[in-house]
């Protein structure tokens, strides 16, 4: 009982917190009994009693995370999980808040937590999770983590604390390294493409460096074929196709990395079939190829967060899509880091948007895209943009920074879908 009063008072906050924006989550209850229990975070983390997994990467944790939770729910696993906003500390709180009880505890076998690089190497200073898995290390966030060996050194300090597994990219160069300094009695499991799909994809993967070699038969989960949005997956001597939530080489990447990660954590009791079922009716994670109806039509949301999900994501791009708005918003304090993104797959964007309509415009000029209008207030050009008439081919596209993704979504009114604790 000794966190009920900061349980209390926490919850009292969120209560404010939700009068003053109903419906939405704050990470502020979260701050608040971080302050007044600093041991109330890894005491309820640890009290799981099948453990605790760690997802992270600079790319592709959401969407892991999510597929790795429904596989283990397939397998009637019980899970706990954050949601994909909130994954620092103070989020991470203010999520358990939601399902503790007075005394702290979460209902639970065990809890699958999405953790930010930066941010998770601090929080899991204090844990001891038993399983770590990691994504990809790319030239992400340079106004945070100023270059790629900074971001490989947090991930090392996330992989550092796993107990039973390290889970990770083997087509990465940088997590490569990582497996080499893994704990004694820490088993590494590894998934990765084989040399025929890494020849097929037109940009590569994405990461900060691609390791040299592939996975071999039998050495991991390995991505054995893509076409559009099936992929097939190898594993134990076997192969699945998945059908994934978006096209592009990464989705197959990150149901890759959960299929491991399953593999890791469930042991004798993983169903390769029970997995690939799972992902494969998932549907796509908020604003990760997510197609949502609105105001009688469809649209498609694509967000980008770095350079390397840009390319992948413009790539992913449903061929033939002829009507797209791009929104770039004030999370992209400096538009040139964008600039070695080749765009001209968009071939052409109805309405360019967002607080940095006029530098992402510039961008895609000079990359050949046509742009029929800029129009810099965002809900504007959403009103503008989802009154066009139907499009003849594709669906309507928004890709958009994270910034514009979230007032897009306050402008449609449209709530985050937030996982199930």
């Amino acid at each position: 009982m000794r966190y009920a009063p900061a349980i209390l008072v926490g919850r009292f906050v969120r209560f404010l917190a939700r009068l003053r924006k109903p419906g939405g989550g704050s990470a502020v209850p979260g701050l608040v009994v971080n302050r007044l229990a600093p041991g109330y975070l890894p005491h309820a983390l640890g009290s799981f009693p099948d453990g605790l997994v760690v997802v992270s990467g600079s790319s592709g944790k959401s969407t892991t995370t999510k597929m790795l939770v429904g596989v283990l729910r397939a397998h009637d696993r019980s899970v706990f999980t954050n949601p994909s906003t909130a994954n620092i500390a103070q989020g991470l709180t203010s999520a358990l808040l939601e399902r503790a009880d007075v005394r702290g505890r979460v209902p639970g076998d065990l809890a699958v937590l999405e953790m930010d690089e930066g941010h998770g190497a601090r929080v899991t200073a204090g844990l001891h999770p038993d399983v770590v898995v990691l994504t990809n290390v790319m030239v992400d966030q340079i106004d945070r983590f100023h270059d790629s060996e900074a971001v490989a050194g947090m991930l090392g300090r996330i992989a550092s604390r796993a107990t039973k597994s390290i889970v990770l990219n083997a087509d990465d160069a940088y997590l490569v390294q990582v497996a080499s300094a893994a704990g004694r009695g820490v088993a590494v499991e590894r998934f990765g493409v084989t040399g025929e799909v890494l020849e097929a994809a037109p940009r590569g993967l994405g990461n900060a460096r691609t390791s040299g070699e592939r996975l071999e038969a039998g050495e991991g989960v390995r991505i054995v074929a893509l076409d559009g949005d099936v992929t097939t997956l190898e594993a134990d001597g076997r192969t699945v196709d998945v059908r994934l939530p978006s096209r592009g080489i990464h989705y197959a990447v990150d149901a890759a990395a959960a299929i491991a990660g399953a593999r890791a954590i469930l042991g004798r009791d993983f169903d390769l079939d029970a997995a690939a079922r799972s992902i494969s009716e998932m549907p796509a994670v908020f604003g990760r190829g997510e197609r949502v109806n609105v105001r009688g039509t469809d649209v498609e949301f694509v967000l980008v967060q770095n350079p390397s999900s840009f390319q992948l994501n413009v790539d992913g791009i449903a061929p033939g899509t002829e009507q797209i708005l791009f929104a770039m918003g004030s999370d992209v304090r400096d538009p040139s880091y964008f600039w070695p993104v080749d765009a001209s797959g968009l071939g052409s964007v109805r309405i360019v948007s967002g607080s940095k309509a006029h530098e992402a415009a510039l961008q895609l000029a000079y990359d050949g895209v046509g742009i029929d209008r800029v129009e810099p207030d965002l809900p504007t050009a959403l009103d503008d943009f989802l009154a066009l008439p139907e499009p003849s081919t594709g669906v309507k596209t928004i890709v958009f920074t994270a910034d514009s993704m979230r007032r897009t979504r306050a402008h449609l009114g449209l709530a985050e879908a937030k996982e199930d604790a």
